[in-house]
């Protein structure tokens, strides 16, 4: 059974930072699709940034401003934001074995994959 457990969300100002890990447990991380989406109204999940092994995607709201990673010895996926505004509150899910080719807008905690509880990110101006 797949568990994925995130951590790592908070309050923060505009233009500060917040780190997100995620411990994915009974998943083979190699070569595998891994993302992390946030709750967006409508209560669907937009992906904000998916990798496979070195292949990664940002959506365009994010791009220079967050970096996802991942550390294979200890099974962790990693989402750094940095430079984060308003806009970027909002619960955060990580999701194991999720495919671009599932769309970018899912359903939060879909049936497609393995999601985590989902960690709160808000961000104050």
């Amino acid at each position: 059974e797949v568990q994925v457990v995130e951590s790592g969300g908070g309050s923060v100002q505009a233009g500060g930072s917040l780190r997100l890990s995620c411990v994915i447990s009974g998943f083979t991380f190699d070569d595998s699709n891994m993302g992390w989406y946030r709750q967006v109204p409508g209560n669907e999940c937009m992906l904000v940034s998916a990798i496979r092994g070195a292949s990664t995607y940002y959506a365009d709201s994010v791009k220079g401003r967050f970096t996802i990673s991942q550390d294979n010895a200890n099974n962790t996926l990693f989402l750094q934001m940095n430079s984060l505004q308003p806009e970027d509150t909002a619960v955060y899910y990580c999701a194991a074995d999720v495919s671009l080719d599932y769309g970018l807008f899912l359903p939060c905690q879909s049936e497609y994959g393995s999601w985590g509880q989902g960690t709160q990110v808000t961000v104050s101006s």
